[in-house]
């Protein structure tokens, strides 16, 4: 439905929740696997989501079609309408798309890596939300904000663990 810009509106719905600063009991952590692996699946040269047979042969659900579809299309089609693409020839290009993939496969595991509860996998999730609009609106400005705030996540979740870590190493 989505046709080029599959992976992008993906990882945006899957990221969605832990981007979020709210608790998430640790379903987001489902949904960060899942984008790492459609991360994968780009820097793969994949120009269209892979999914198993199984998968694709289902139908989504009667609320999905109805209300969650075109509520997606209605904000993406508000963004593309509002939007202005800066440097688009680039998101033409293959080995572009694969470095995005790269940056999004760093974003998604080092979220998924965070402690339960911590907040640290919000800065990478944001960053991989915004890389996921950037991608759907062909903006190389919201990419390079995009990757500023989720390395600045990464940053954050590496200092803090590298802090702990002295912590523990002092008491014992």
């Amino acid at each position: 439905m989505f046709a080029e810009k599959s992976f992008a509106v993906a990882i945006v719905l899957l990221m969605l929740v832990s981007a979020t600063p709210i608790p998430t009991g640790g379903i987001a952590l489902v949904f960060q696997l899942m984008a790492a692996i459609l991360a994968a699946q780009m820097v793969l040269g994949r120009r269209s989501i892979w999914l198993p047979a199984r998968w694709r042969e289902r139908e989504l659900g009667p609320l999905t079609t109805a209300r969650a579809l075109p509520f997606v299309l209605r904000r993406v089609r508000w963004l593309e309408r509002h939007s202005r693409p800066r440097l688009a020839g680039l998101f033409q290009r293959r080995w572009f798309n694969r470095l995005v993939g790269i940056v999004l496969l760093l974003f998604a595991l080092a979220a998924s890596l965070a402690p339960p509860l911590s907040g640290l996998e919000t800065l990478p999730s944001l960053g991989s939300l915004m890389i996921a609009l950037a991608l759907i609106l062909e903006d190389v400005v919201i990419l390079g904000i995009g990757i500023v705030v989720g390395a600045g996540g990464v940053v954050l979740f590496i200092g803090v663990g590298a802090a702990v870590a002295n912590l523990v190493r002092r008491l014992f």
